[in-house]
């Protein structure tokens, strides 16, 4: 039986039917999205239209075309043709929800990955590739699946407005890929989501992070894996000096409890940087901060050196702030970071987000490259932007035809150079704290339908 209202489609392949998003098949093939499907039993038994094919096809245009639904997502994606009907949007969503989670997350896995080369401007510091791992909260739909199945935030006035999802992304610091992420429910603590990265964790990498996420046995477990951390510590992690080192830094041992301190066993060697700042005008000045690091070598990593690489760690901050501000920000018909009512469909679109900002930045690192210039200093959301535009427009007729166009589009996305960063800073402030609105109770939602018409409930008043 044929889906309903796509009747008047054709049966043709999967290049047929999204025709208007061939230029994607540069960053993800085709023959890798027919292996995930193979992978994860998803090949249709019987001739349908809305295939799986198909339908992951337009999850995955979902993540760059965010600002719309996913009926004009799939009119976007296919060229006009007279007489031909558009699919519903409950088939579409139908169809969405029987491809499920596994093909998408799969092609995540397979296609993401590391695109800075030793030649990357700001992508390694002296043959070690720069990674960062960091969390951010994002706010879903506020339907009972997504309440129960992810929790909401709790505070002094009660639960929170939406529920959330706590994602834990791994990125490369030099081109701001996010090559792995774990998402779990908003009351998970970061530190233990970590291990869900480790197996994309390799020896040849510098790991910066930040002072949240120190323990004993995580510190153990990456540098057995054979990568260097740069990381920030609590002023209150005890690092008694065992001998000093030129620049200022000093060598100490992290143990896993007070007492294997005070008999001193099963420590691990660390190099302690502590730094203060001294212009008034910086968020954290007068603090004392500490760095601990595998790099003990002060010749060779001088500690001046990793104070300002460790703040490239930042950059995963501006990841999220692509993703979140720019990508898919809040709309007025989008009040929480996500869109989906239901936690299959949540994880769905997290995973078709970042595969849509995987696409934007492998092509602003493969258009900066020929330039010679850090990708950092090509916009982001201008070159998202043009990537929504010209994106309709691939001639894919001849490979000829293919190849003119996607010069074409590496060339304008190239012209988008912002100018170096100003040196700034802003407080970590928000400008509207309270509402002078009652608080919305569960007895609030979801309000039941009404039993009289307005009309009804009119008393006049004598």
């Amino acid at each position: 039986m044929r889906q309903q209202g796509c009747g008047h489609l054709p049966m043709q392949g999967t290049g047929d039917m999204m025709d208007r998003l061939l230029g994607l098949h540069q960053v993800i093939r085709p023959e890798v999205v027919q292996q995930v499907l193979d992978a994860t039993g998803r090949r249709n038994p019987r001739a349908c239209c809305l295939t799986h094919e198909v339908i992951l096809w337009v999850v995955l245009a979902m993540g760059i075309l965010t600002d719309l639904p996913i009926r004009q997502v799939f009119k976007h994606a296919r060229r006009l043709r007279c007489g031909e009907a558009t699919p519903r949007r409950s088939s579409l969503c139908e169809a969405r929800k029987r491809l499920g989670v596994a093909p998408v997350r799969e092609l995540f896995q397979r296609v993401v990955r590391p695109l800075a080369s030793p030649d990357t401007p700001g992508a390694f510091y002296k043959g070690w590739r720069l990674m960062a791992v960091d969390g951010t909260l994002l706010d879903v739909p506020d339907s009972a699946a997504n309440a129960a199945t992810f929790g909401r935030p709790t505070g002094g006035r009660g639960d929170g407005a939406f529920p959330q999802i706590r994602k834990l992304s791994l990125v490369e610091v030099g081109t701001h890929v996010e090559v792995a992420l774990v998402i779990k429910p908003c009351h998970r603590g970061e530190t233990s989501m970590v291990d869900g990265l480790l197996r994309h964790l390799q020896p040849g990498m510098l790991l910066l992070w930040d002072r949240n996420f120190f323990s004993y046995s995580l510190w153990k477990k990456l540098v057995g894996h054979g990568l260097h951390i740069l990381a920030r510590v609590k002023g209150n992690l005890v690092l008694k000096p065992i001998r000093s080192l030129a620049d200022g830094s000093y060598l100490a041992k992290i143990y896993p409890k007070p007492y294997d301190r005070d008999q001193d066993r099963h420590g691990i060697v660390v190099r302690v940087i502590r730094y203060r700042l001294d212009d008034p005008q910086r968020v954290g000045h007068g603090e004392a901060h500490t760095l601990i690091t595998t790099l003990l070598d002060v010749d060779a990593y001088p500690g001046v050196e990793l104070i300002l690489l460790y703040h490239e760690r930042w950059e995963e901050e501006l990841v999220f702030d692509e993703q979140k501000t720019h990508q898919d920000p809040r709309r007025p018909t989008k009040p929480a970071a996500l869109r989906s009512e239901t936690p299959a469909g949540v994880v769905q679109e997290v995973y078709a987000l970042s595969l849509g900002h995987f696409v934007t930045r492998a092509l602003m690192a493969e258009a900066a490259r020929p330039l010679g210039v850090d990708t950092d200093r090509i916009s982001f959301l201008g070159a998202l932007q043009i990537l929504q535009c010209r994106l309709p427009e691939c001639d894919s007729r001849t490979p000829e035809s293919f190849a003119e166009w996607y010069a074409r589009l590496l060339w304008e996305i190239g012209q988008e150079q912002i100018e170096p960063r100003r040196n700034r800073i802003n407080p970590r402030v928000v400008k509207r704290k309270m509402s002078k609105f009652k608080k919305k109770r569960p007895m609030h939602r979801p309000v039941p339908p009404l039993k009289k018409t307005f009309a009804e409930t009119v008393v006049m008043l004598i």
